[in-house]
C-alpha cells in the first residue's frame, strides 16, 4: 500500500483520505518507520474502504474543466450580488463586500470585517439552497458564531433552512 508520512509534534498516528484519494499518515517525530508500517497494516480495511469510498465520488464527480469554471464564476457574479441585496435589504444588515472565490471546502465566509465571500461552485445547486448560504453568512454579520442565537436568526428569515441545508450536502 503506498502512502505518504507526515512527521509533527503530535501524541499519536492518524490517517487521512486526501481531496485526491491518497493515503496519508500523520505521526509524531518519534515514530520509527517500523511503528508506522505496524499502524497502517492494522488499519488495511479502514484504507480500503474509505480509499474505495473517495475514488468512487472523484469517478462521478470530475473535476470542472476551465470554461466550466468560468462559466460558474460568470454567473456567481451575476446572480449572488443580487441575492446578497434582496437578502441584506429584508435582514437589515449590510456586508462590507461580496466576493466569489474558487474554495473547495465551504460554500461561503463572513470575515470579522462583515465582507462576504462566496464559492463559485456554489452555482452548481438549486436557488433554495443558495439563498440559504446567503443569509447564512448575512446572519454572521450579527453573530460571529453558530449559537443558537445565530441559528434563531437564519431561522426567522428561512424557516425551512434545515432542508435547504440539506440539499448543499447532496
Amino acid at each position: 500500500m503506498d502512502y505518504t508520512v507526515v512527521r509533527s509534534c503530535r501524541r499519536t498516528m492518524a490517517l487521512e483520505i486526501t481531496r485526491d484519494a491518497r493515503v496519508l499518515v500523520r505521526a509524531p517525530y518519534r515514530a520509527s518507520d517500523a511503528a508506522i508500517r505496524r499502524f497502517v497494516d492494522a488499519h488495511q480495511q479502514w484504507i480500503v474502504t474509505h480509499l474505495a469510498r473517495r475514488q468512487d465520488y472523484l469517478a462521478s464527480h470530475p473535476a470542472p474543466t476551465e470554461e466550466e469554471i468560468a462559466a460558474l464564476r460568470r454567473r456567481a457574479k451575476a446572480y449572488l450580488p443580487g441575492r446578497v441585496a434582496f437578502w441584506s435589504e429584508r435582514m437589515g444588515v449590510v456586508p462590507a463586500g461580496v466576493k466569489i472565490t474558487a474554495a473547495r471546502t465551504r460554500f461561503g465566509s463572513c470575515s470579522a470585517r462583515n465582507s462576504i465571500c462566496f464559492s463559485l461552485y456554489l452555482m452548481q445547486y438549486p436557488p433554495e439552497a443558495i439563498d440559504y448560504v446567503v443569509v447564512h453568512e448575512l446572519a454572521h454579520i450579527r453573530h460571529k458564531d453558530h449559537s443558537p442565537a445565530f441559528y434563531a436568526e437564519v431561522s426567522r428569515y428561512l424557516p425551512d433552512y434545515r432542508q435547504r441545508q440539506a440539499m448543499l450536502k447532496k
